[in-house]
């Protein structure tokens, strides 16, 4: 199957444009103040949720002036579609979480499953504690418990599709400076 790149330019050229950079970058640094008020002496690991959490935990680690360990690990329900499956696992986490506090790091809370399973393993691993940081939580009803928030959250939305700071529209526009809703969705 090959990608109409004019189409994908087009999403971009009509799409709403939810946060401007300057908004987002002035939201990470409001986390990174909540998460260093918290757990500057925590010695936590922070894992980044790849591929939508990369550009936040880039942004969000260099404004956590205190230790940490910091890794990665790949689980998605997406995988460049529009809607979720079943949790997929690419990379789990290949240092120790026993006894340890735990920062996950993604880009978007959703309906929160994908989230929710990275967490629930992290707790089976034997982590002390586990937080989660989002740039963007999804206001809707559709949450997989009732009440689901992120420990950390940067920025709520609409329920729309969107894209951009390291979330996707069928796999382009993560690099999108801001927060964008694609017209009609």
């Amino acid at each position: 199957m090959s990608t109409d790149i004019e189409q994908i330019k087009q999403v971009m050229a009509e799409a709403d444009v939810l946060y401007t950079e300057q908004q987002v970058e002035a939201s990470i640094s409001k986390v990174a103040a909540e998460i260093t008020a918290q757990l500057a002496d925590a010695n936590p690991i922070v894992f980044c949720v790849m591929n939508g959490g990369l550009i936040f935990a880039g942004k969000l680690l260099s404004q956590l002036n205190f230790p940490l360990e910091y890794s990665y690990l790949h689980a998605s329900r997406y995988r460049n579609e529009i809607s979720g499956g079943e949790l997929f696992w690419k990379a789990k986490p290949e240092i120790s979480l026993r006894g340890r506090n735990v920062i996950i790091v993604d880009d978007i809370l959703d309906e929160g499953h994908t989230l929710s399973a990275i967490a629930e393993f992290c707790r089976k691993e034997e982590a002390a504690n586990v937080y989660t940081a989002v740039l963007i939580d999804k206001d809707h009803d559709r949450k997989a418990s009732p009440g689901l928030k992120a420990d950390f959250t940067g920025l709520s939305c609409v329920d729309r599709y969107i894209f951009g700071y390291g979330m996707d529209y069928i796999g382009y526009w993560r690099n999108a400076p801001g927060i964008f809703a694609v017209k009609g969705l």
